[in-house]
């Protein structure tokens, strides 16, 4: 019985261990959470201020693309046949992020074999080790993978691949731009979002500002969308990056909250069965000393 009292008493404070780990890391993730979500909000104001001046610039385009049978338009407003797909798909590096990545694969697995027939119909770019080493487990080539982003990503860290993937849709690599991850809705709930960001789809002219002065081009109106929508486009795929860094942060902040409460639970247990198991220790010795007595009478 002794034996047993400490292996369970080894158990309680191995368990105790660690819930303080698991704990430390849910805090370090609620303060990576909170500085996520100030940067997500900063950036989603530069995003509408810069949708809203290429709206204003593309709207006479997009306005008389009906008109006109052959209205020159920027490469990436043009929507062209569809011969390959490519997939921006974020993923963490690591794990203890609870089913932060399973979610995202797991869906990205179902949407490739209900969309297509074959690997050589899509191209995939990864960001995030996790996805990355999972599509190569399964023989799917990867055109581009991206690791170890900061918690809190910079553009200049992915300068280079959202700059990849605008050139290789000019170059026609693919005629369409999906990026696919966990959209953050709040520290608790996440939402596996598919979003078409290649051709640009989202700019409506009616949306389009009025100024009382109208705008002095200088070069002219072409040469600077050709300049402004691939840094639009550029925007829109690294918001996407910031909004699911913040579903990843969210996600591990709940899993280390999870494994605490968890790790509480069974501390719990372990202690009633240490004192189930003392008290039957104690009875026992009673009992002995008890019997022994009557003996020597």
């Amino acid at each position: 019985m002794a034996a047993s009292l400490n292996e369970i008493k080894q158990r309680i404070n191995s368990t105790k261990k660690t819930s303080q780990i698991t704990r430390a890391m849910q805090m370090v993730s609620a303060s990576k959470l909170t500085r996520s979500e100030e940067h997500s909000a900063h950036f989603q104001l530069y995003s509408e201020k810069v949708r809203e001046l290429v709206t204003h610039i593309v709207a006479t385009q997009l306005s008389n693309q009906d008109n006109k049978e052959n209205a020159e338009l920027n490469s990436l407003l043009v929507k062209r046949p569809i011969k390959k797909t490519g997939y921006i798909v974020i993923t963490s590096d690591g794990g203890l992020v609870g089913s932060y990545n399973s979610s995202i694969l797991k869906q990205m697995m179902n949407m490739l074999e209900a969309d297509h027939s074959s690997a050589q119909e899509y191209v995939m770019i990864c960001i995030g080790g996790t996805g990355a080493d999972f599509f190569k487990a399964r023989g799917i080539d990867i055109a581009y993978e991206l690791h170890d982003l900061s918690d809190n990503p910079s553009f200049d860290e992915v300068r280079k691949i959202v700059n990849l993937t605008t050139t290789m849709y000019q170059n026609e690599v693919f005629d369409e731009l999906y990026v696919c991850y966990n959209h953050h809705i709040n520290s608790l709930t996440s939402q596996f979002r598919v979003e078409k960001m290649l051709p640009i789809m989202d700019l409506n002219p009616s949306e389009a500002t009025s100024y009382e002065q109208e705008y002095i081009f200088e070069p002219s109106e072409e040469e600077i969308l050709n300049q402004l929508l691939p840094q639009y486009a550029e925007s829109l795929i690294y918001g996407a990056i910031v909004d699911a860094k913040t579903a990843e942060h969210a996600a591990g902040m709940t899993a280390m909250k999870t494994a605490t409460d968890n790790a509480g639970k069974i501390i719990d247990d372990l202690t009633v069965s240490y004192n189930r198991a003392r008290q039957g220790a104690i009875t026992q010795e009673i009992t002995e000393i008890v019997g022994g007595a009557a003996a020597l009478e």
